[in-house]
């Protein structure tokens, strides 16, 4: 068969659609890049926020229209929390609940056995990621599902409680990888800092980045979104190793005390205070960033100036905002307080042109330096040689020029021209590594 994925939403989403290509390689079908040539469409779904949802259906129409042929498979959150609703949309095929999701090759193609290699065609996933999606890094999904209850978050409706893998197969997966040409993976999750609490004998999230660290030859390690309340006093101390690179997202939601507290966050501004301080002072030139939900039922003008208030001060490097969206089956959907959407969007706009100004910031302290990029993909092509799109160790993106293929290579670049989008590298070695 001839396949086309495509993912909504967080980089979990993502990594799933990786190894659902994983397996569909391995199993001898073919992964294309135009809809219109494929047998089967697989769409990984979010519904985090109502664009999400909205996307999502917007995308099941779009395909369809493009190849009727096709069959649109549906599977992700949305697929999970509104099978209905979504099953109602024109040209949706069948759809596949998270629950069923591991299963999903299976259901595509029944004559696949349960159990098969993933990394026979390994170098041909990366190869077509890279070209089609600019992407190098490889997502590593190491746990599902949560057990907090935020008020504002259907996640856990969606993927159910916390479920972790054991580090032996985290550790066999990067090893694959490794062998396939990767550089980078990314351990992400649901709840990535609950790691292990599932497991027995006490395994944690440390537990997991040292075997990776200790047991694989990956170049380069990065977490994806990590709890504040899920990073003890001594996880800095894995920086110690410079293959995990210096970047961490840590959700912060609102600067506001009484805002957390509704959002039934286990962290305010003190105890976040604290984990920036000891992050920073551990992991030289961090790339710190947040995610921020605007306009909250109860967040009042107040609230608001605290939370500008308190990004300015931690400095971060790189906002991720979120207009407030009613979830049905969320304890916020029926909190007393809901703000009109005027008002979300405008709170919205200011974070997000804040957002602007604090990465330019980060960018203009790492004027000059010299940083060591993985390259992507080329962008365009002129006399002067191609420009190239890729990813510093702490996450800046970075533009250069070079008539040399640089894709899926690493190397040392002068830094400079900072931008709120990025910075220009001028590359100093070009060297096969």
């Amino acid at each position: 068969m001839k396949v086309y994925l495509d993912a909504i939403g967080c980089r979990l989403n993502q990594s799933e659609v990786e190894t659902i290509a994983r397996q569909l390689l391995a199993a001898g079908h073919e992964i294309v890049t135009d809809p219109a040539k494929a047998d089967k469409v697989i769409i990984n779904t979010c519904t985090v926020t109502r664009e999400a949802a909205r996307d999502s259906r917007s995308l099941t129409r779009r395909y369809h229209r493009k190849n009727p042929s096709a069959e649109v498979i549906l599977t992700g959150c949305y697929a999970t929390v509104a099978p209905e609703e979504l099953s109602q949309v024109e040209g949706a095929g069948r759809i596949v609940a998270n629950k069923d999701k591991d299963r999903l090759v299976q259901l595509v193609d029944p004559n696949i056995p349960v159990k098969f290699p993933i990394y026979d065609r390994e170098p041909v996933l990366r190869d077509f990621l890279a070209l089609n999606m600019g992407k190098t890094r490889a997502f590593v999904k190491v746990q599902d599902g949560c057990d907090n209850r935020c008020t504002f978050c259907i996640t856990t409706i969606a993927r159910g409680n916390g479920r972790s893998r054991s580090i032996g197969d985290v550790v066999t997966e990067i090893q694959g990888l490794v062998a396939a040409g990767y550089k980078e993976a990314v351990l992400t999750g649901v709840h990535l800092g609950s790691y292990g609490m599932d497991l027995e004998r006490g395994v944690r999230l440390t537990d997991l980045v040292k075997a990776v660290l200790e047991d694989t030859d990956i170049p380069r390690l990065r977490l994806s979104s990590l709890e504040p309340w899920d990073i003890p006093e001594y996880f800095f101390e894995l920086w110690s190793d410079p293959r995990l690179l210096p970047h961490l997202h840590v959700p912060l939601q609102s600067g506001s005390d009484k805002i957390l507290k509704r959002m039934a966050r286990r962290t305010n501004r003190s105890s976040f205070r604290d984990i920036v301080d000891s992050a920073r002072y551990n992991i030289p030139n961090l790339n710190l960033s947040t995610d921020l939900i605007a306009g909250f039922p109860g967040e009042d003008e107040r609230d608001f100036e605290d939370t500008l208030e308190f990004i300015t001060e931690m400095g971060f490097s790189r906002l991720h905002v979120f207009t407030y969206s009613r979830r049905p089956g969320t304890a916020a959907e029926k909190m007393a307080g809901q703000l009109p959407k005027p008002i979300k969007k405008k709170r919205a706009r200011r974070l997000i042109e804040l957002g602007r100004q604090l990465s330019l910031a980060f960018h203009e302290r790492n004027e000059g330096r010299m940083l060591s990029v993985l390259w992507e993909r080329a962008e365009a092509s002129d006399l002067n040689g191609d420009c190239w799109i890729g990813y510093s160790e702490n996450y800046i993106r970075i533009r250069a020029r070079s008539a040399v293929d640089l894709s899926n290579q690493i190397t040392p670049a002068v830094v400079s021209e900072p931008a709120p989008d990025g910075m220009t590298g001028v590359i100093r070695i070009v060297a096969p590594n």
